[in-house]
């Protein structure tokens, strides 16, 4: 299956570092946050990605187009027409990547719709690229093929970042700090989607169609939505404070660098 990574966004709550570069380029321990989550699903075996370019998407291209000359030594020739020459890549992948333009202001569902023509196999992931995680994708996968739906979208429990009223009327009946007990809470939409090929079919071909909204509004009276539960580690970069986190956590012991 390929992977298609939305990367479109404008990340306006991350305004420190979207104002000069599209967030997936947003750096956690010196490498984009897109790399991380390549990087994982490498891990599994999946090295053919589709990514969905839109605000500044010329930064992805130029990146993966010099990916090794940004990652090693290199000596480039003037007198042979800058010629260049690597020296011992520091970082080698053997990934396929299909860069694809969705426009500035097209929607997830659009860009997913308009990545559809590098689609060939009948099953395709999903993802956004602003989020890392260790959710284990051949679990995720056998879970999608047993439930023979068309989506199954991976919800996940992070902790909440503020204390928690439980409420009877107008009145608090418990105060916790934080919910800490993941059964105790509804599970939110990590992506980590796998669909199978028909998916495409229920996107309208409408730059303002997202995919949290008619597409998925379609999948759900059907029984067609499956929800695989990912009761480990996922930490979104909404914000910048998210992005400090990443960074304190790459430095220490990252739960996602699994591979």
């Amino acid at each position: 299956m390929k992977v298609i990574i939305l990367c479109g966004g404008m990340g306006t709550r991350l305004r420190e570092e979207t104002e000069f570069k599209p967030k997936p380029m947003v750096e956690v321990g010196g490498k984009p946050i897109l790399w991380h989550i390549m990087k994982h699903y490498a891990h599994f075996g999946y090295k053919e990605f589709v990514l969905a370019l839109g605000y500044k998407g010329d930064i992805i291209r130029d990146y993966f187009l010099n990916f090794y000359n940004y990652n090693s030594d290199f000596t480039v020739d003037l007198s042979n027409n800058g010629h260049v020459q690597v020296h011992n890549a520091c970082i080698k992948e053997d990934w396929k990547i299909t860069l694809v333009e969705t426009g500035d202001n097209s929607m997830t569902g659009y860009r997913t719709r308009l990545c559809s023509q590098y689609i060939t196999e009948d099953r395709f992931m999903l993802t956004y690229g602003d989020a890392v995680s260790n959710v284990n994708i051949k679990e995720l996968v056998d879970f999608h093929t047993r439930m023979d739906t068309i989506g199954t979208v991976t919800g996940v429990f992070p902790p909440s970042r503020f204390g928690d009223l439980v409420v009877k009327g107008d009145m608090v009946e418990k105060f916790k700090q934080q919910l800490k007990d993941v059964e105790c809470q509804p599970p939110i939409n990590g992506g980590y989607f796998v669909f199978q090929k028909a998916f495409f079919d229920c996107i309208p071909d409408d730059p303002s169609i997202n995919l949290e909204n008619e597409p998925f509004d379609d999948l759900v009276p059907r029984d067609q939505l499956s929800v695989f539960r990912h009761k480990g580690f996922w930490q979104c970069m909404d914000t910048y404070r998210d992005n400090q986190l990443l960074e304190k956590l790459w430095q220490k012991n990252p739960p996602w660098k699994i591979w």
